[in-house]
């Protein structure tokens, strides 16, 4: 064998079975591999960006990493954004990335680059370059293991660069790899201070994150919240939340920090589970990066190292929540929309039709705020979302939920600004015959954005060039048009500019497999008189009394 043939034989023995690749010259040799290897399966990506956000959707519904296959630094450097949002989620990814053949990195030839300096961007705790065609089975299970991290809770990327001479020289032997030793749970006199707070007077809430928001995990938080009457929350941006009929509800923690500090106004305890203390996405003049309120007791149930759900059972049993009867979403549809088309129509009409078992992937932005609302008590079904806040995630996550659920229906929802970050994602669901619904929300501007100008007081120092400034978040002139984008790559595409078109459009593409595009036409969800005032009503929430306060966060954002 020579080095390529041992890594692929490696991998596929390690249950690493799914690649997505964009290669070039030094990859060549791992690409003529994949002929000898029928157990990988091999998918092409038309951009870098594409591949590593695939590589992220698969291992949060796979629970395990799939590769990538990337060429040199530059390579690497396109799918960077994907990879930071892979490493916020704490997901396993085998990241692997072509370089020169030893003995020409001397030459400083033109893609010649430092790709371990790029690596550590998002793989800070693996980059390794295998420099010996013996060892390069073995360098992959390092990889591996470092990737799956000590529990199932501490995914990483981990990045392996592979010289050409290495992959192309013989001698290659694969390796096969040990069985990891089970996480352990949380220390016993730790869950029980942390079990003592909870059943102790004051506030309390727990905040779940990562692992803590599946099934059994939610169940058994919610059995702690029963007996306790702590309130359960969620992360901002969860990697994957199981949800809908029949689970709990868990709010998830605001995106705006203002209403973020309401939910969590008044706390005495908040115990984090497989989470992180909430923080500000950005600074913004005069307020708090940190939002948990001062005063408040933070207790760490569980470090990455640990067994979330063995620790949320053991806090069960000290709590004396045995018998707790956890509260349930009952099912519950929207009606069938009609009207005036708006996103919020958008959001209603999914939760009106949503299947049982679908993947959401959300990366709406300011279109899906009452995406919540209107399917929480729709069927059972997982929601992804855009943990490390780099857009152009949702298409390319949806590609790789479908190659890790085959047999579920993926809906992927997309901003017009974000869809354009990776649109050839459409190509490899086309290619693939992927069962993924795109929503394309097309409100011809980077919305969010507009609201931000006035949040950081931006737009208040630079009234002369207001228009200029406004004109970089603007996306109408030439208006996108996605429908043309869409079947340029194969993929069936129709636009709703009426909620009954919109209807119609998302019935026929839940009846028919394959992929699917649909481009709403709709208006920005903040304009006007609401974007106006709405920086102002934020900054005057902390000043209101708390019901008041939390009333408008749910007109806000439910």
């Amino acid at each position: 064998m020579n080095g390529a043939q041992a890594l692929l034989q490696t991998l596929v023995d390690a249950g690493v079975d799914t690649c997505f690749t964009n290669p070039g010259t030094s990859e060549m040799h791992f690409v003529a591999a994949l002929d000898h290897t029928p157990q990988m399966r091999a998918v092409l990506t038309l951009f870098e960006g594409v591949a590593t956000g695939a590589a992220d959707g698969y291992a949060r519904m796979a629970d395990k990493p799939a590769a990538t296959l990337l060429h040199l630094g530059c390579g690497l450097g396109n799918g960077l954004a994907n990879l930071h949002n892979a490493r916020k989620a704490r997901v396993p990814v085998l990241n692997i990335v072509g370089d020169h053949a030893v003995h020409h990195m001397q030459y400083d030839a033109q893609l010649q680059s430092d790709i371990e300096t790029v690596a550590r961007n998002v793989s800070p705790g693996f980059v390794r370059t295998s420099t010996s065609t013996a060892q390069l089975a073995h360098d992959a299970l390092d990889a591996l293991q470092a990737s799956m991290g000590a529990s199932p809770s501490a995914g990483q990327v981990a990045t392996l660069i592979l010289p050409a001479d290495v992959s192309w020289s013989e001698g290659g032997v694969p390796a096969k790899r040990a069985a990891p030793a089970p996480a352990p749970a949380a220390d016993g006199g730790h869950i029980q201070t942390i079990a003592q707070a909870l059943l102790g007077p004051g506030r309390k809430a727990l905040l779940l994150g990562g692992k803590a928001l599946r099934e059994p995990a939610l169940l058994a938080a919610a059995a702690i919240a029963a007996q306790t009457g702590a309130k359960l929350y969620a992360e901002v941006f969860p990697t994957r939340m199981q949800r809908g009929a029949g689970l709990p509800h868990v709010e998830r923690i605001a995106y705006l920090a203002e209403l973020a500090s309401v939910q969590l106004a008044g706390l005495d305890h908040l115990v984090l589970v497989d989470a992180k203390a909430p923080v500000s996405f950005f600074a913004y003049p005069g307020k708090k990066s940190y939002l948990v309120p001062e005063g408040c007791a933070v207790h760490a149930l569980s470090t990455p190292q640990h067994d979330v759900l063995a620790s949320l059972q053991r806090l069960v049993q000290a709590a004396g929540a045995d018998q707790a009867q956890p509260v349930l979403q009952q099912a519950q549809r929207p009606e069938r929309p009609g009207g005036k088309f708006t996103a919020d129509k958008v959001c209603k009409a999914l939760g009106h039709l949503l299947p049982e078992n679908a993947i959401v992937v959300d990366e709406a932005q300011t279109s899906g705020l009452m995406l919540p609302r209107f399917t929480a008590g729709a069927p059972r079904h997982d929601l992804l979302t855009l943990t490390g806040g780099a857009i152009g995630q949702g298409l390319p996550c949806a590609v790789g939920a479908a190659m890790a659920a085959p047999h579920r229906q993926v809906i992927s929802l997309s901003g017009d600004g974000s869809a354009m970050y990776t649109i050839q994602a459409l190509w490899t669901m086309a290619r693939e015959r992927l069962n993924v619904i795109n929503i394309i929300f097309n409100n011809r501007s980077y919305a969010i954005l507009n609201l931000e100008l006035q949040r950081v007081g931006a737009e208040q120092s630079t009234a002369a060039g207001t228009d200029k400034a406004r004109a970089q978040l603007d996306l109408s002139t030439p208006p996108l048009d996605f429908v043309q984008l869409g079947h340029s790559m194969g993929v069936p595409s129709r636009r709703a500019t009426t909620t009954e078109e919109f209807l119609h459009a998302l019935e026929y593409a839940l009846r028919t497999p394959g992929p699917h595009l649909i481009e709403a036409i709709v208006p920005q969800s903040v304009t006007g008189l609401k974007l106006r005032v709405l920086p102002h009503l934020l900054q005057s929430l902390h000043s209101l009394p708390q019901p008041v306060a939390r009333a408008l966060k749910k007109v806000i954002a439910p």
